[in-house]
């Protein structure tokens, strides 16, 4: 409703700035004044305009104010002049707590595919904590964008790469192959057994992947060792990228299974994916060919003949200052190097001029993978599609959800789509960047993470998977389930085993992905388990539990949410009411719950979740602070009463509808 209202409001302004002065803004900013005494919206427009005009700011807005107070938008009650200059909106609160009760609200959403990646996990072994942020930033923009029951949204495509051929994977195949000493024939054994005996090939894998890792570089073994060994590295990761023979196909096998346990721990989050794109078929689709005859063709690509990169294909750098002319570019960005291999920048250009369509002559083939409650997720094959698959390489928009370590990598392509002309792409290609995660010290104690002594001052301890250092996700999710659980158990001994269960898991689920949205997104942030949890602070379970307060306010008035907020239309006295100093604190209950669409739209607009989490933790402190001043239960007026009741229902949609959109459920109790 807020929403709806600023947008009128900024059309008549923008008819009155043509009409009046013959000036077009591209934007028209809209604050919210300090106190809601000076009003619900303040516009600083006159500011913008004074140096234009020649006039002085308040002059300006002065002018303003009178063009508007003359025929008032709808749901204004007046324009105000204040400071310097602000033009001070203040709303008429009966006619908006009206149409706020009636579900009135702008909309959300427009034309055209936008593809999200996210997850991306090397499928070499079991995600870990410092996967998860990725994973839960990703899925939360996609909840945002997709279309639903409260707005039109957009059309959108959620895919996680899988690097199936990267190092990563040929890792766990040498390990498998010389340490373990298996073959084809055993590793299929292996992953028999491991399903009959209920362990998880992801685990399994954690702790291999460690034990190669040391293998590489192990003391006390000659050079000479060490040096077959990192040829044995190397021959499995050429083996992997031409899809050669048994070495192949024991990573196929091993990194198939290792993405069904990803799937499976991403959906205990309420994750899912559309598509899910592998390297493999990237390189015998003979993308990379395509691209790179296109980038030689608009001049992009050249082969360096001196230098260090000699013998190699290379890009200009983006932001490179220009070349004396017979100077080499020693700051040149590697795409093929001179034995040939295609490097991950060359790749991920020619993935994503796929994604764009513009990779003349080239898709996957599409197969079923893995098959969610209302829709499959999908896989991609050299071999033919399945005739009911979609098509996701049309993509208007993109957005990459990938570490802010990879800003150069990420940086590199979009020069490059730019350099061959595809600057309205480059335009639309946004990487979606986050820092990492690490843990609390206490919290890597309280999971069983062995620390270092050294480290134990330090304030926080970082994740290194290679070292078979870290917290696997499912083991987290589990002990949160597990802590959550016995506070349930605690407050509710007589409901159902099951419920409890149930109940534990949507608080688990909401302390973990509210901790990680709760953060702007290129903040390093150190996961707590106790702050997580917690139900004070800014937390998920703070939030649910006010909702959770409210759903027992209606419990115990024998009505509903629906029937409070049907109600509002037929109390007496309600702009009266409103105008009290006492009906001004349920005004800003209403004035808060009523920006939900605006502050999607922001967040949307910044790609930045944090703005909608902060959003959801200020509503439920305006509604706790609501339930502790007006004692709902025990008001007598039945006017007054019915007031308070619809008060408590606009929070409690709005709650659940923005933790809905941060991926959290509201559980029935708490």
């Amino acid at each position: 409703m807020y929403r709806t209202i600023q947008l009128s409001l900024q059309s008549r302004i923008q008819q009155i700035l043509l009409d009046k002065y013959e000036v077009t803004l591209p934007h028209l900013a809209v604050e919210q004044p300090p106190n809601i005494a000076l009003g619900e919206l303040a516009l600083p427009v006159a500011f913008e305009l004074a140096k234009r005009l020649r006039k002085a700011p308040r002059a300006i807005a002065t002018e303003l104010a009178a063009e508007l107070n003359r025929t008032l938008p709808n749901g204004v009650a007046a324009v105000e002049v204040a400071g310097a200059g602000y033009l001070n909106i203040k709303l008429d609160r009966a006619a908006t707590v009206l149409r706020i009760a009636a579900g009135e609200h702008a909309d959300l959403g427009g034309p055209g595919f936008r593809l999200i990646e996210h997850t991306s996990i090397n499928p070499n072994k079991a995600a870990h904590i410092g996967h998860l942020r990725n994973a839960i930033l990703g899925d939360t923009f996609a909840r945002l964008l997709r279309p639903d029951a409260y707005k039109s949204g957009f059309q959108v495509g959620v895919q996680n790469y899988i690097d199936n051929t990267g190092v990563q994977v040929a890792d766990v195949v040498v390990g498998l192959v010389h340490l373990e000493k298996k073959n084809l024939d055993s590793v299929r054994e292996l992953l028999t057994e491991l399903l009959e005996t209920n362990t998880r090939i992801d685990f399994y894998c954690w702790d291999l992947y460690a034990r190669v890792s040391q293998w590489y570089t192990e003391p006390g073994e000659s050079a000479a060792e060490l040096q077959a060994r990192k040829q044995i590295r190397l021959d499995t990761l050429h083996a992997l990228e031409h899809g050669e023979g048994e070495t192949a196909t024991i990573a196929e096998l091993v990194s198939t299974e290792v993405l069904r346990r990803h799937l499976e721990t991403m959906l205990r989050l309420g994750i899912e994916y559309d598509f899910l794109p592998r390297e493999s078929e990237i390189l015998s689709l003979h993308f990379w060919d395509a691209a790179k005859k296109l980038m030689l063709d608009k001049g992009v690509l050249y082969e360096e003949t001196q230098g260090k990169n000699k013998g190699c294909l290379v890009m200009r750098r983006a932001g490179a200052e220009a070349l004396e002319e017979g100077t080499t570019d020693e700051d040149a960005k590697v795409i093929v190097r001179s034995n040939g291999t295609v490097t991950y920048v060359g790749k991920d250009i020619a993935y994503h001029l796929w994604k764009f369509g513009l990779l003349p002559g080239k898709d996957f083939g599409y197969i079923p993978f893995f098959n969610y409650p209302d829709h499959p997720c999908w896989i991609s094959t050299s071999g033919p599609s399945d005739p009911a698959a979609p098509t996701f390489g049309k993509a208007d928009a993109i957005y990459n959800v990938i570490d802010a370590r990879q800003n150069d990598p990420q940086t590199q392509v979009q020069e490059a789509l730019r350099a061959m002309g595809f600057t309205d792409a480059a335009s639309r290609y946004t990487h979606f960047s986050y820092a990492m995660v690490a843990m609390t010290t206490r919290t890597a104690v309280d999971l069983g993470y062995v620390v270092p002594e050294e480290d134990l001052a330090k304030p926080f301890v970082e994740v290194s998977g290679r070292k078979g250092l870290g917290v696997k996700a499912d083991d987290l999710i589990d002990k949160l389930i597990e802590a959550a659980k016995s506070q349930v158990d605690t407050r509710n001994p007589e409901i159902p085993e099951a419920d409890r269960l149930t109940i534990a898991k949507q608080i688990a689920v909401g302390a973990l992905r509210f901790f990680m949205l709760r953060f702007t997104r290129n903040t390093i942030i150190a996961f707590d388990f106790q702050d997580a949890l917690s139900f004070e602070g800014e937390t998920g379970p703070y939030i649910q539990y006010a909702i959770v307060r409210a759903a027992n306010i209606f419990r115990k008035s024998n009505t509903t949410p629906e029937a409070a907020l049907a109600a509002v239309p037929a109390l007496a006295g309600l702009p009266e009411i409103l105008t009290s100093e006492e009906g001004t604190s349920l005004w800003e209950t209403w004035l808060a719950a009523s920006r939900l669409t605006a502050v999607l739209d922001q967040t949307i607009q910044s790609a930045e979740p944090a703005v909608l989490a902060k959003y959801a933790f200020t509503l439920a402190q305006q509604f706790n602070n609501f339930y502790h001043r007006h004692h709902i239960l025990n008001e007598t007026d039945e006017t007054r009463r019915a007031l308070l009741l619809a008060t408590a229902a606009a929070a409690h949609r709005e709650l659940i509808r923005a933790l809905g959109y941060l991926g959290i459920e509201a559980p029935p109790i708490m």
